[in-house]
């Protein structure tokens, strides 16, 4: 079966998306921990980022770089911290998320339904710091 994020990769599910390649997607987070929250996903599904090849994950570091860059400068936390769980979803993803304190990455502080003019707006506040940073090719317009 389909992991629910193969299912957004090919379109059955919504999301919105700051990042496509041909490896590699970024999109935010349906239950965020702040605003920007990002996951970084491959495109081949593969269930704990240890059984990734070293070029996909190198790959999906690479990318995770990019798109923290630019939820650094669309934002201005502290710090962008980055996790990866793996324990919700059997599919690999990096969690990318704008970080004040500690507390940020606290599961219990999700926000489980978020306004969709929300996410709506912090995807197009990352794509466009993602142009500003030369990455114009991979960024995906509105969704």
């Amino acid at each position: 079966m389909d992991s629910v994020f193969t299912r957004i990769i090919r379109g059955e599910l919504p999301a919105y998306f700051v990042w496509r390649d041909d490896q590699v997607v970024a999109f935010l987070s349906k239950s965020p921990y702040s605003t920007g929250h990002t996951l970084v996903v491959p495109r081949l599904e593969v269930d704990h980022w240890i059984d990734l090849e070293p070029a996909l994950l190198r790959r999906i570091m690479t990318v995770s770089q990019e798109v923290g860059k630019a939820i650094q400068q669309a934002f201005n936390p502290a710090k962008v911290g980055m996790l990866i769980g793996g324990l919700e979803v059997r599919h690999v993803h990096v969690h990318l998320s704008p970080v004040n304190s500690v507390h940020d990455f606290d599961y219990d502080r999700q926000q489980l339904s978020p306004v969709p003019e929300s996410l709506e707006q912090a995807a197009r506040k990352i794509r466009a710091a993602l142009v500003e940073l030369g990455h114009a090719s991979v960024v995906p317009g509105d969704d």
